[in-house]
């Protein structure tokens, strides 16, 4: 029986310290996984999303619903376009910082994700302006939703339980359940008739 997903939280630059939303849903997560990276300082793109592969492997088997704040966002959407069979189901990325500011859009995916995804932005985000965070959005056929004015959706804007992305993972867990049953009903009548 495959197990049911775990989440992987990806922070952004300098880290989610203890009072940041995403420090919270970890606590709320028992097998949540953690991606750290080496210099959490240095915004090198392709080291940082080499990094979400290698807690994922070394985790062992998904599936995974991936949870991305600011740069980690990025960091995860590079990863699903260096890994087209990554073990990541859905992905949830909040605020993402604007790839625009280092140079790396085209190293993003330009086309819509293999995966559910969701986009949690703000319209006074520092990181990224609303409208463009809609672009990126629309670009990977992410649903798009903006909590007003929260700033960066992080820590410094108030932000230490983020309820809605507690709700978002345990959909996102039903929803992937709901998608695997056709699978086993299909294995199971298969194995009676042999």
């Amino acid at each position: 029986m495959r197990t049911p997903p775990r989440v992987l939280i990806v922070p952004g630059l300098h880290d989610s310290g203890p009072a940041h939303w995403q420090s919270w849903l970890e606590a709320q997560e028992p097998e949540a996984r953690r991606v750290v990276q080496r210099d959490w300082h240095d915004a090198e793109l392709d080291r940082w999303a080499a990094r979400v592969g290698s807690v994922i492997e070394r985790a062992g088997d998904g599936p995974w619903i991936a949870v991305a704040h600011s740069f980690g966002c990025l960091a995860l959407a590079r990863h699903l376009a260096l890994t087209p069979d990554s073990p990541v189901r859905a992905a949830l990325f909040v605020a993402p910082a604007d790839p625009d500011r280092f140079g790396i859009a085209g190293l993003l995916p330009q086309q819509r994700l293999a995966l559910p995804s969701t986009l949690i932005a703000s319209d006074n985000d520092p990181w990224m302006s609303a409208a463009e965070s809609r672009r990126w959005a629309q670009r990977w056929g992410s649903t798009w939703l903006t909590l007003g004015d929260a700033g960066h959706i992080n820590a410094d804007a108030g932000f230490g339980p983020l309820p809605i992305a507690k709700r978002w993972v345990t959909a996102m867990r039903a929803r992937l359940a709901r998608e695997l049953r056709p699978q086993r009903a299909a294995i199971e009548e298969w194995s009676f008739a042999v």
